[in-house]
């Protein structure tokens, strides 16, 4: 077991930390602070801050806090018309790990990402807290990737970007009692990028709260790619002055000028049940499917999003999305059978 001491502030800078290992057990426990350098140039070409590779049964938690001291970074994108070309690194990244178990810890300002899965099988990240300034550029909770059997519960996170974001390759994610905001919300995507053939499946998000985002559980998908996102459930869901509460988005344009193409990622077997809360905007629910390739299986069961402060009644907008709803505010006339 490594142990962080308590009380202790240690500078690390861009370290790999590389397997492969087997069980029994590699343990870090963090219970001082761990800080990343604050220069630029003391990263080198390192895409990550600390990065554990081709470890299984690792756990890493604590009571400490690991501090990226990103806000030299998020300048460089602030004035970008688009993020899609963000260079800058990630905080923790954890790679072909197996069994893996990350709570209890502390993580903050990171440049970029702040907790990245990449084809990890089997992984339980409960208990953390991860802060960024709203402003902060492409600084996503949680991002997982090409990974299953993933367990994300318990955690506190407000960023400048998605609290979890769900991203290509990944299936069998249960996400469950996870306080988001501010931020960008619970996203499933962005997938088909490109062009690309992008799956995402059996994906559970259930009993999250959402406080001042700019969305609050969101499907997106770009025009162009193909593949799937299906079986995606939302159940127990409270939404508190969120801009978007309900979106799909298969016309997801960051970068705002993008070319009308005619293949799409499926979304089919979308469930809502029990969402509540307030929206900012009239259009609280908004389903925008593609032309080409229709959303399908669409169900809506005991959804109440009224305006802030009930300064407007809400509504829906549908666009090519067939399903039924049973029991909703706004009403969902505009879903097609």
């Amino acid at each position: 077991m490594l142990i962080i001491q308590r009380k202790k502030t240690f500078l690390l800078s861009p370290t790999v930390f590389s397997g492969p290992c087997k069980p029994p057990q590699i343990h870090v426990l963090v219970l001082g602070d761990i800080t990343a350098p604050k220069t630029r140039s003391a990263w080198g070409d390192s895409t990550y801050w600390l990065i554990f590779q081709y470890i299984d049964g690792f756990i890493i938690n604590g009571k400490g806090t690991l501090d990226g001291q990103g806000s030299s970074w998020w300048p460089s994108l602030y004035y970008k018309q688009e993020l899609l070309n963000d260079t800058n690194s990630d905080a923790l990244g954890f790679s072909f790990c197996n069994n893996l178990q990350i709570y209890g810890l502390n993580v903050i300002n990171s440049p970029s990402k702040h907790v990245k899965l990449f084809r990890c099988n089997g992984a339980i990240l409960s208990n953390l807290k991860i802060k960024a300034p709203k402003e902060s550029p492409n600084t996503d909770g949680i991002v997982i990737g090409e990974s299953s059997q993933i367990q994300v519960h318990d955690d506190n996170i407000g960023t400048g970007d998605d609290c979890v974001a769900i991203l290509k390759g990944s299936s069998n994610v249960n996400i469950s009692r996870v306080a988001c905001g501010p931020g960008h919300g619970i996203s499933i995507g962005s997938l088909g990028m490109n062009g690309a053939y992008d799956t995402v499946e059996e994906i559970h998000v259930q009993d999250c709260s959402f406080t001042g985002t700019q969305n609050g559980i969101r499907i997106k998908t770009w025009q162009g790619g193909s593949g799937y996102a299906r079986k995606i459930s939302f159940q127990g869901i409270t939404i508190n002055a969120a801009k978007n509460p309900i979106i799909i988005d298969q016309y997801y344009c960051p970068q705002l000028h993008c070319p009308n193409k005619t293949s799409a990622v499926k979304v089919s077997d979308i469930s809502y049940t029990g969402v509540q809360g307030t929206s900012m905007t009239k259009t609280a629910i908004n389903l925008r499917c593609s032309q080409s390739m229709a959303c399908t299986n669409i169900e809506l069961n005991r959804i109440n999003i009224t305006s802030v402060g009930q300064k407007f009644i809400t509504s829906s907008f549908c666009l090519n999305a067939h399903g039924r709803a049973s029991r909703s505010i706004p009403n969902m006339r505009c879903l097609m059978k």
